[in-house]
């Protein structure tokens, strides 16, 4: 099993910055994955930003150019520095992991934060 402790979200006025963090826990071999979705009330989930292994990062369109994904390989921990949020970046965020548990067992298996809300409003 694999725990996912997020924090960071809040309440935060147009324009302003918040910054999200993930660590991750438990029976780790390797991370393939490691990243941030978030689901705004009535809408469906989606991918905000994420790390592939193999060097690749993904944002989504919307966010690009305000938002940056890091890591912290030897903490398991990513961060998500949000900059110029909107009232449309409200949302739940939720950390995801993608995992392999050990050398010899090839299948990944994938885990998700409690969420963490962050409201962007006057």
């Amino acid at each position: 099993q694999v725990q996912l402790v997020e924090s960071g979200g809040g309440l935060v006025q147009p324009g302003g910055s918040l910054r999200l963090s993930c660590a991750a826990s438990g029976s780790i071999f390797s991370i393939n994955a490691m990243g941030w979705y978030r689901q705004a009330p009535g809408k469906e989930r989606e991918l905000v930003a994420n790390f592939i292994s193999g060097g690749t990062t993904n944002y989504a369109d919307s966010v690009k150019d305000r938002f940056t994904i890091s890591r912290d390989d030897a903490k398991n921990t990513v961060y998500l520095q949000m900059n110029d949020l909107k009232p449309e970046d409200t949302a739940v965020y939720y950390c995801n992991v993608q995992v392999r548990h050990s050398a010899w067992y090839t299948r990944q298996f994938e885990y998700w934060g409690q969420g963490t809300l962050v409201t962007v409003s006057e």
